[in-house]
Parts: structure tokens; C-alpha cells; sequence
């Protein structure tokens, strides 16, 4: 990890502190795509609502699945948003004032109970928007490719051998995290 630090530097990372509902929504509609295509159909999906900003939970729950579709959603996705949705008005995601008051495991254990919302996105989640430090996503493949690069290691690890030998990064991990999807960018070619 000492290699990594110095090659690469300071880490970079800037929480961006949206309501939950919000991060979720951009979670969801990025999964298993390329930035640039989520980004394309998260400004479409904003567009289909008359405000400047993000819309409200309650302003999707008046969508239909077929509009939230024409934005370029998945059927399930489109599913997954109006869940989402249901979930924020029903006060089930937590605010950002809650999350601050609530453990990482907490925040997940609620968050994945959510159809469509998994350990990964609630761990992103937690990364990127809350800016939690100790968060060590295992099943996040770039996560996994790093460790492998780095440690030159013959095989991915599994997730449980990548919990195990993350332990010794507490409180950090979730800067060992970044340091590790650095080294996947250099792999896939990024360089540093």
C-alpha cells in the first residue's frame, strides 16, 4: 500500500453530500453502465420534471414507469426508482441529518432492504456521498483488481479474503478503497 501511496499521492475525495434519495437514484441509474451513458439518461430522467434541481420522491411517485422508461431507464430500473421513491416518502431512507446519527451497518442494513439497492450500493453510497472513512467495498471488482495488481497476487482475492486482510487498514479503508481503484485504473489502461 506504501508503494501506491507514494506513486499516486493524496487521496481525492469529496463527498458530495446529496440526500439520500437523491445518491440512491444516481446509483441506480449507473449501475452496470458507462458514466457517460448514465449521465446522458440521468439528465433525461431530470428533465422530465419542471424544476431546476432533482426531483422530489413525490414528484417521481407521479410518474409513470412507461415515462421514467422514455428517459432511457430499464424496465427494473425504472421499477427500482418509484421503490426508491415509495421508500423516501414513507420516511424508510434515512436524511442526511439521520445517516449522520446512524453506523455504517445501520445505513446499509436499511438501505438494502430496498429492491434494487444492494451491499454495493449502499457502500458507494456511504464512500461518495457521506464520506465515510471506513468503508472497504470487497465485492467491487475495480477494488479487487487493485489489491491483485498491487500485491501481485496470481488471482483475484475473494471478498472474504479481501475483508480479512483489510482489517489492518481500519480506520482507513475507505481511502485503501481509493488507492486500489487507482491501481484497477492502471490496469485498464488510465495510467496514473
Amino acid at each position: 500500500m506504501a508503494g501506491l501511496i507514494d506513486r499516486i499521492g493524496p487521496v481525492k475525495l469529496h463527498p458530495r453530500r446529496l440526500p439520500p434519495f437523491e445518491s440512491l437514484t444516481h446509483a441506480i441509474i449507473h449501475q452496470q453502465l458507462s458514466g457517460q451513458a448514465a449521465g446522458t439518461i440521468l439528465g433525461r430522467f431530470q428533465a422530465l420534471f419542471d424544476n431546476d434541481g432533482f426531483p422530489t420522491p413525490e414528484a417521481v411517485l407521479k410518474a409513470s414507469p412507461e415515462r421514467l422508461r422514455s428517459a432511457g431507464l430499464s424496465r427494473p430500473k425504472a421499477s427500482y426508482v418509484l421503490g426508491i421513491a415509495q421508500k423516501a416518502v414513507d420516511s424508510h431512507i434515512p436524511t442526511l441529518d439521520e445517516c449522520e446519527r446512524m453506523t455504517d451497518a445501520e445505513i446499509v442494513e436499511r438501505l438494502t432492504s430496498i429492491k434494487g439497492v444492494g451491499r454495493w450500493t449502499a457502500e458507494m453510497l456511504l464512500i461518495f456521498n457521506l464520506g465515510r472513512p471506513d468503508v472497504l467495498p470487497v465485492d467491487d471488482l475495480g477494488v479487487r483488481k487493485g489489491f491483485q495488481f498491487a500485491y501481485r497476487k496470481r488471482r483475484l482475492p475473494e471478498p472474504e479474503q479481501l475483508a480479512r486482510y483489510g482489517l489492518r487498514w481500519s480506520p482507513h479503508r475507505t481511502a485503501a478503497a481509493w488507492y486500489l481503484w487507482r491501481a484497477a485504473d492502471f490496469l485498464d489502461g488510465e495510467g496514473w
